[in-house]
């Protein structure tokens, strides 16, 4: 049998970067051997995305939980030029530092980090989110549904989702505004990169992976959630009338849930 081997040249002769790095978490009050989880936030995102409710309740069952803020997002080094493979190269340096193997999630254009980040790290398994993995059919989605907030980003700009986009109208006015005005931005050669950036490699040890998402999102088409599940052979799960942020949105318990739920009977995640 012949092993395949991918030689990274670039990454010798340019290493990425090192920088200080924002890492939130919530422990179970006692070990279970369960594998951990890390939560990678998308764009414009950190991981006080996941700490407002994800975190805590992964960990109340039993689940240990971190959550990476990406460099130049929430409170980890600011970073305005970095690119995509930085943000793969801060996933893996976080996942190697934890005590086990770990689960990797990653949310909206987190989820194609996360994709990327497969490639380098052997995961337990890996969950991605309302995948945001590039191409003119998420732009042509959002600058229809927001042209004030797209049209700058195509030029270096930041790129301004807003509520709309993020979340259903179950969602408090007060606390969807509360969550909007907490969004940072990618860089933008990370921003350019969902528009020509190379489809992943394929994942070390092809771990387990679930894609979730909702039909109603106003970011991501039911399409590409039902194109990037085909990637790893299998069907989206759908979370009807929810927003891009489920992680977020009034309902955001049962996405969780769902994603629990599964690894607890996934074999090859425990």
């Amino acid at each position: 049998m012949t092993e395949l081997r991918i030689m990274r040249g670039r990454e010798w002769s340019r290493p990425v970067r090192p920088v200080r790095r924002e890492v939130l978490s919530a422990l179970p009050e006692h070990e279970q051997g369960r594998p951990p989880l890390l939560f990678v936030p998308g764009f414009g995102h950190g991981a006080w995305a996941f700490a407002e409710h994800w975190l805590g309740h992964a960990a109340s069952r039993g689940f240990p939980a971190y959550a990476v803020s990406l460099r130049g997002h929430g409170a980890s080094e600011p970073a305005p030029e970095a690119t995509l493979r930085a943000y793969t190269h801060d996933v893996v340096q976080v996942a190697a530092s934890l005590p086990r193997q770990t689960v990797l999630v990653g949310h909206g254009a987190g989820a194609l980090v996360v994709a990327h980040a497969l490639a380098r790290y052997p995961a337990r398994g890996a969950v991605l989110v309302a995948p945001v993995f590039g191409g003119w059919g998420v732009l042509g989605a959002a600058l229809r549904r927001n042209p004030a907030g797209t049209v700058p980003a195509a030029f270096g700009g930041p790129l301004r989702l807003n509520r709309g986009q993020l979340f259903s109208r179950e969602l408090p006015d007060e606390e969807a505004r509360r969550h909007v005005g907490r969004l940072g931005r990618a860089s933008r050669r990370a921003q350019w990169a969902l528009l020509g950036q190379p489809e992943p490699e394929p994942a070390v040890g092809a771990p387990p992976v679930l894609v979730l998402g909702s039909p109603d999102d106003r970011v991501v088409p039911a399409s590409t959630l039902t194109r990037v599940a085909r990637r790893y052979g299998s069907a989206p799960l759908l979370f009807p009338g929810m927003g891009h942020d489920l992680m977020l949105d009034a309902r955001w318990a049962e996405p969780i849930d769902a994603i629990l739920d599964w690894l607890e009977k996934e074999p090859a995640a425990h």
